[in-house]
């Protein structure tokens, strides 16, 4: 695939990644279990026409990512859930600029459970973003939404678990393991609905816009970003994919009228430097030579 291909694969992808606050925002009665639910029951057929697609089967795509594709989905449980109750919850401007988190997450868990060297770069990096965090929490708690930012905080913790889920199991391939990401999200959305006593056959305008999020937002946005991503560095991916983030509030306000505080965009602005400037950081260190450990 040309490199340009893919640039335009994984952009498309970010695109779509970024209209989950909007369409989330159009859900009138469903809680966040529900919508995790029939979110993750319409992204699961889509991954798994792509596996069998590009595999010829899913079974044995499935049985290879073992118990670290297992472990992988259980945090996507964690990811997706958080990342819903998050947009429920706060501003979507608040939610993913705190979701761009996740990459400093995995480079302190690689750190901690993988013994994975951290670049110098990317601590000082980690410590930007912790001041940009605690501005923005700061200001959801003032602006009541405390509750809003720690499930954001809570999602981007579930996807670096992700991370290094696939890491340690060595999967190249990080479909399989979204799948069943999905299915314990179901499991899980099921069960605490049952003991909560609440109704899982929410209106039927929220069943199809959560099925909808879930098989073109996710999962046709999963399958772009992944096969665009085969060509492109690490580092470049990390800067592309900021184009969800600075993408989703714009959707909101142009949609909704619905805007954020300026410690949110202060606080934002603050952690997406960390993270281009991370990013930036990696990509001149693999023009130099290549690039051990984590903060690429």
């Amino acid at each position: 695939m040309p490199y340009g291909t893919g640039v335009k694969l994984v952009l498309l992808a970010a695109l779509l990644w970024s209209l989950n606050g909007l369409l989330i925002r159009q859900i009138d009665q469903a809680g966040t279990w529900a919508v995790l639910f029939w979110r993750s029951a319409g992204m699961i057929p889509v991954l798994l026409a792509v596996i069998a697609w590009r595999s010829g089967g899913v079974v044995a795509p499935l049985r290879r990512v073992g118990w670290s594709g297992l472990i992988g989905g259980l945090g996507l449980v964690l990811a997706f859930g958080g990342a819903i109750f998050a947009f429920q919850a706060t501003t979507v401007a608040n939610a993913v600029f705190l979701f761009s988190a996740s990459p400093f997450l995995a480079a302190i868990l690689g750190w901690l459970i993988l013994r994975e060297s951290v670049r110098p770069a990317t601590w000082a990096a980690i410590a930007l973003a912790g001041v940009g965090m605690f501005v923005m929490v700061r200001e959801g708690l003032a602006a009541g939404a405390m509750a809003g930012n720690v499930a954001a905080l809570v999602s981007a913790l579930g996807f670096a678990s992700f991370t290094i889920a696939l890491r340690w199991g060595r999967l190249a391939d990080m479909l399989p393991a979204v799948v069943l990401g999905g299915l314990l999200s179901m499991l899980a959305a099921a069960a605490v609905l049952a003991v909560q006593g609440q109704a899982l056959w929410v209106p039927a305008r929220d069943i199809a816009i959560s099925l909808a999020m879930g098989a073109v937002i996710l999962a046709t946005g999963m399958a772009l970003y992944t096969a665009g991503s085969r060509v492109i560095p690490a580092a470049e991916l990390t800067l592309l994919s900021m184009v969800e983030v600075l993408l989703a509030p714009v959707w909101v306000f142009l949609a909704l009228g619905e805007t954020a505080s300026r410690g949110t965009f202060a606080g934002g602005a603050v952690l997406m430097a960390a993270v281009a400037l991370n990013a930036l950081s990696g990509a001149r260190q693999m023009r130099r030579g290549p690039v051990l450990g984590v903060g690429r």
